[in-house]
């Protein structure tokens, strides 16, 4: 084999070479396209699914947070008895009941959601008896400086509340 045959090989398979490569290259461009569009597609789907359950959870909160502001909670719950530390363990024990009742919620959510739910609900609590270490002896003055420390400053399920409105507005983006 002479020079020139090795050079006359070498021009034939330049070209192939080239065209095998340029294949390769779209043939895995191609593959990943696919790869992402059968994600895409699987994530999509899942969400169809995900979605209404995790909105469910978020509506289950809100409706949790509702029910613990201390003005709709000393309205709805009416003292039992004359005691004003019975009423003022029957507000905390409404409150954990209640939270009891929703704690498989936070699966659906982020951490940081749940965790500003849980702190709502502690400074709640911690509210009630901060106002139940006054020197008031009936429950319906506990009711009365419940309600004029919430007059005072935001409620911590407002607080909690306006959180979990922004994270369900951000599920759509």
């Amino acid at each position: 084999m002479s020079g020139d045959d090795i050079l006359q090989l070498f021009a034939y398979l330049l070209p192939a070479v080239v065209t095998g490569v340029v294949a390769f290259y779209f043939f895995r461009l191609h593959t990943r396209n696919e790869e992402g569009r059968r994600r895409f597609l699987l994530h999509k789907d899942s969400q169809k699914d995900t979605l209404p359950v995790r909105l469910q959870a978020y509506e289950r909160m809100a409706l949790f947070l509702e029910r613990i502001t201390l003005n709709s909670l000393v309205v709805r719950v009416a003292p039992k008895s004359k005691s004003k530390s019975d009423y003022e363990n029957l507000l905390v024990k409404q409150i954990e009941t209640e939270f009891e009742h929703n704690l498989s919620q936070q699966i659906y959510m982020s951490d940081e959601c749940w965790n500003i739910i849980k702190t709502a609900k502690n400074a709640t609590i911690q509210i009630i008896r901060s106002a139940g270490m006054s020197e008031t002896d009936s429950p319906d003055k506990l009711r009365e400086d419940i309600l004029n420390q919430t007059m005072e400053k935001q409620s911590p399920s407002n607080t909690a509340l306006s959180y979990v409105k922004k994270e369900v507005g951000d599920l759509w983006n």
